[in-house]
C-alpha cells in the first residue's frame, strides 16, 4: 500500500466514501428547490455530469424528479411524490397508532388557536403577540402550528387510504 491509500477521506467529504453516486445525487435532489442542470446536480453530489444525468433520468421516470425541456434540461425535486409518499408511510401504521398520532396533533392546535384567539397562524401577526409572548416565540409557534395543521391533513389523508376511501381530502 501507498502512502496515499492510507491517508484519510479528504476533510471536505470526510464520511461520503462509502456513499454512491446514486445516493448522492438523490440527497442533492432533497435539497434542491429551484430547478437546476444536470451539471449543477453532478457538482453538488460530486459525481460525473453523465452519472448524475442517468439517476435523474430514472428518478423523473419513478416521479422523484420533475425534468423541464430546456437545453440542457433542468430538473427539480416533485413534492407531490413526496407528500404521497409521506401519506402512505402513514397509512402503514396500526390504525390506533395513527388515530393517536391525529389527537395529539388536534389538541397541539387547539392550543395554538386559544393561546392567539385565532383559528388559523396566518390570521396571526408575528411582530404583534400577545403581551406574554415575545416575537422569536411567536415565529417559532406559529411554525410549529403551521407544521401541526400540515400534518394533521397527510394524517387524515392517511387514514382514509386506511379506510379505503382514495377521495380527496376537505379543505379545512
Amino acid at each position: 500500500m501507498s502512502d496515499s491509500e492510507d491517508a484519510p477521506p479528504p476533510f471536505e467529504n470526510p464520511f461520503d466514501t462509502a456513499r454512491s453516486a446514486e445516493e448522492r445525487v438523490y440527497d442533492t435532489v432533497l435539497q434542491t428547490r429551484q430547478p437546476k442542470t444536470a451539471k449543477d446536480m453532478a457538482n453538488a453530489a460530486d459525481c460525473d455530469p453523465k452519472t448524475a444525468r442517468k439517476y435523474l433520468e430514472w428518478f423523473s421516470k419513478l416521479g422523484v424528479v420533475t425534468e423541464h425541456d430546456g437545453e440542457p434540461p433542468t430538473y427539480e425535486r416533485n413534492d407531490r411524490y413526496f407528500e404521497w409518499r409521506r401519506i402512505n408511510e402513514l397509512a402503514s401504521k396500526p390504525a390506533a397508532e395513527l388515530q393517536s398520532q391525529v389527537q395529539s396533533l388536534i389538541e397541539r392546535i387547539e392550543t395554538y388557536e386559544q393561546r392567539y384567539d385565532a383559528d388559523d397562524p396566518s390570521e396571526v401577526d408575528a411582530l404583534a403577540p400577545p403581551d406574554d409572548i415575545s416575537t422569536e416565540t411567536a415565529f417559532a409557534e406559529l411554525t410549529d402550528w403551521q407544521t401541526a395543521r400540515s400534518e394533521l391533513q397527510r394524517h387524515e389523508q392517511a387514514r382514509r387510504l386506511q379506510a379505503g376511501d382514495s377521495s380527496p381530502p376537505v379543505r379545512q
